[in-house]
Parts: C-alpha cells; structure tokens; sequence
C-alpha cells in the first residue's frame, strides 16, 4: 500500500490526497505536523532529506518528493495524463508555473495568515507578494477565458496542481472577484468525480 506522509492544511498534500482518491487508490495517510518540527527529525530526513512534505512511500519502498512530481507518477496510465505529447508539455508548463510563478505568492501569504496566523508579523513581506500572485491569477484568467481547463480542454493534473492553492487563494488576502474565469474554472473542478475538500483527512 501507498503511504502519504501528510500536513492536513498543505495545498501541495492536498494535491496528492484529491487525485488519490479521484483514482480510488487505496493509502495511508501518515500526519507530518510541520509546525512542530516533525518533518526536520532525523528519520523523516532519512527519507526525504529536503524535509518537506508530501512525500510519497511507494509499495517497493521507495520514496518520492515535490508535489508535482508525485502528480506526474501517480497519473500516468490514467485520464488525468495526456497521451499525445504536446498535451502532456503543456500539462509540465502549467505545473512548472504553478511551482515559480503562482505558489510562491498566493501559498506563502495563506501560510502566513491562515496557518501561522502572523499577518501582522509578515505585514510587509505579504504586501510584497500581492503584484506577483495576482499576475499570477491574470494569466491564468486570460487562458480560462478560451478554456475550460488548463490542457485540451479536459480535467488533468494541471488542473489538480493550480486548484490546491487558487481555491483557497483568500485565505491569503487574495480577492478573486476580477477573475471571473477562474472563479468558473474553480466550480468545474468542484464538480469532477471524486472530488473532495482540502479539509478531507480520509484516506
């Protein structure tokens, strides 16, 4: 069995948990409290020595980390990977601009805010990230303008990666409000089979 090392409030676990469970691929969820250290003990490091999670135990034992990554070895041989070549670039670019361009700005804020609660602590570096995450929100609304999804106009894991943290993009100060196409966009993925929310702890 897959075990999934795990952070409940993580956009990037949530990621891996809702494709889990829209695959019907049975895991266990093993609880990484970052707050408190637990992904920096040794024998966590041993396992991932970037100390960060999620991280995914295959059943042969091995270990893989980064978010997207996991995505990407859990999705193949499904509907949620393209076959043709092309789609499956441009499923990477999506994934790779969620990674640079969009998680570092609308993540971090949520992270400060809603999880450390330390707005005020992080009042200026938060300010700093507000121009970066909302170019970030208008690319992706001019290319939901002519799509319904972000790759050949079906449900892939370019769409898992960039929902994680963009529905929950206003617990990071973040008003989505101009961004009627992705606040479309958001709704469609709600309403794919399988679909659970980033609160759902069960395996």
């Amino acid at each position: 069995m897959l075990h999934l090392y795990d952070f409940l409030p993580s956009g990037n676990c949530y990621k891996i948990r809702l494709l889990l469970h829209q695959l019907g691929i049975p895991y266990q969820r093993i609880d990484i409290n970052i707050l408190k250290g637990e992904s920096r003990t040794p024998e966590f490091l041993a396992k991932n020595p970037n100390g960060r999670v999620p991280l995914l135990a295959t059943e042969d034992g091995r270990f893989i980390a980064e978010s997207n990554a996991i995505l990407f070895y859990l999705s193949q041989d499904t509907e949620f990977w393209p076959s043709n070549y092309w789609q499956q670039t441009q499923v990477l670019q999506w994934l790779f601009f969620e990674q640079y361009s969009h998680e570092p700005y609308i993540a971090t804020s949520r992270y400060w805010i809603s999880i450390l609660g330390k707005a005020d602590e992080y009042r200026e570096a938060i300010a700093q990230k507000r121009q970066p995450g909302y170019a970030a929100l208008e690319v992706m609304e001019n290319h939901l303008k002519q799509q319904q999804f972000f790759v050949a106009e079906r449900y892939t894991i370019a769409d898992i990666g960039l929902f994680a943290y963009t529905h929950v993009a206003e617990e990071g100060g973040f008003d989505l409000s101009g961004f009627p196409a992705v606040r479309a966009w958001l709704e469609r993925v709600k309403a794919q089979p399988g679909h659970i929310g980033i609160k759902n702890s069960q395996p």
